[in-house]
This record gives structure tokens, sequence and C-alpha cells, in this order.
């Protein structure tokens, strides 16, 4: 399931799970040259398509690539019209993300769904640490809200363990939480959930800004607080900040296609 959604681009250049990764083997790899001059939007079979040079635009899979709204478009367009002489699809994570939506999710949304609802098994807000107490009170302070909104507006309970042993979920939280994804039913918006989802380990940090209950940074640094937490005592090097900053593009444009599709 996750190769559907990360053979984003074309042949198997860029398909490497990990951003840095992927930017390596792209490196290696000659980019295409900027073909076109003009990017525009256009309407087409009641959506709207990407044009270049009045041309639209297809996925690796030869489809046309065809957004719901004419926001989620212009940032695909704006991806395109922001390329210099080669086009580099590191740099393009909405468009990454469309093209996996039209050529994948949009074929076989179920299982995009049912893998969303079995990270929130395993989610990473249940996990705690019983030391240091600067730490635990960090992930309560970050963590417990959006517990909170879980059981107010989905009357969905979990429960929370010390360590990573594995703690079974109630089956009634894991079962709302299902409902609630399955009323996404838009093949874009439930890509760019799955997208927020992997990135972060936690289906209910995804939710909660996909809903509008939380913002996508507040969701982001929520989601590192053990990593930040690690940083301070110990220090970061430049290739983890590197995959962190690419990893958290990729965050913010599936935001960003979210709130473009209304």
């Amino acid at each position: 399931m996750r190769d559907l959604l990360e053979d984003l681009e074309a042949g198997k250049h860029f398909s490497d799970p990990d951003p840095v990764r992927r930017a390596q083997i792209q490196s290696k790899i000659p980019l295409p040259k900027r073909f076109y001059a003009e990017v525009t939007v256009g309407e087409r079979d009641g959506g709207f398509a990407v044009l270049l040079d009045g041309r639209p635009v297809r996925t690796p899979g030869r489809a046309i690539l065809t957004l719901p709204t004419r926001q989620a478009a212009t940032l695909v367009a704006h991806e395109f019209a922001a390329q210099g002489e080669e086009i580099n699809p590191v740099t393009m994570p909405v468009t990454r993300i469309a093209n996996s939506t039209v050529d994948g999710v949009a074929k076989e949304p179920q299982p995009v769904a049912d893998e969303i609802v079995k990270y929130a098994g395993t989610d990473l807000l249940f996990y705690r640490a019983a030391a240091p107490q600067a730490l635990v009170e960090r992930q309560a302070a970050a963590w417990d809200p959006v517990l909170d909104w879980f059981r107010k507006e989905l009357g969905a309970r979990f429960f929370l363990a010390e360590g990573v042993m594995h703690v079974e979920q109630p089956k009634d939280a894991i079962e709302a939480v299902r409902q609630h994804v399955a009323a996404r039913t838009e093949p874009f918006r439930l890509a760019a959930m799955h997208v927020m989802t992997t990135l972060t380990g936690s289906a209910l940090l995804a939710l909660a800004v996909e809903a509008g209950a939380w913002d996508v940074e507040t969701a982001w640094m929520a989601a590192h607080v053990d990593e930040d937490w690690n940083i301070e005592q110990w220090g970061t090097d430049a290739e983890a900040e590197h995959r962190r900053a690419f990893r958290k593009a990729d965050m913010l444009a599936a935001a960003r296609l979210i709130a473009a599709l209304g």
C-alpha cells in the first residue's frame, strides 16, 4: 500500500520513501529541461487541469492530471511555474500527491483509508515517556488536547501506555475513527490525510488538521516532541535537519491541498 502512495514520479528514479534519499537519487540523474513557458489552469471534465502552453499535464500513469477545485489545481500550477531551467519533482510536493491520487488512490481508496485507521491503533500520541518529568509534561501538553478533541467530537477514548509496549485500543474508539475516515471519500483529501499520517506517525494529528481543529504547524511540532527533546540533549546534524525539512515541506503541502479542496 505504501508503494501506491510513494511512487509519485515517473519510473523508479524518484520513488524512495525517504525524502533525503529521494533527493540523493534524483541528484545523480539528469533532470528534464523545462519545455514550457506559460502555466495556466483550465476547466476539464468537471474538474480543473493544469495546462503547460495550453496542453494538459499528465500523470506518470499517462492520465490527465485533473483536480476537483480551481484552488487545488492552482497549487500544482504554481509548482510548475516555479521551476527553473529544469523540472525537479522533489520540489513539487503537491504535484506528487496529486499524481499519486489520480494514478492510485482514486482507483483503490479503501486500502488507503484502512491504513490510516490502522495507524490509529498504534498512534504516536498513546505512547508516553516515564521520565524525565520535563519530557512527560511536554508530551502531555502537546498531545492531551488532541485526545480531548477526539473524546469530545467522536466519543473516542484511548488508552495510554508508558514506553513502547503495545496497548490494545478500545474497539469502539477505533470504530469511531473508522467512521470518521469513511466520511472522507474524496480521493485527494484521503491521499493528503495519508501523507500527514505517515509523516507524523499519528492518524489523530492528521485527522485533527484535516478537520480544522489543529493547525499544521502545531501538529508538526507535536509530532516531534520526542525528537526535539533529544536534539536539546544531544544536538543534531545537517543530514537530519535536511531530512526533517523535506518531510515538513511534504506535510505543509498536504495541508495546503486539503485547504484548497474546500
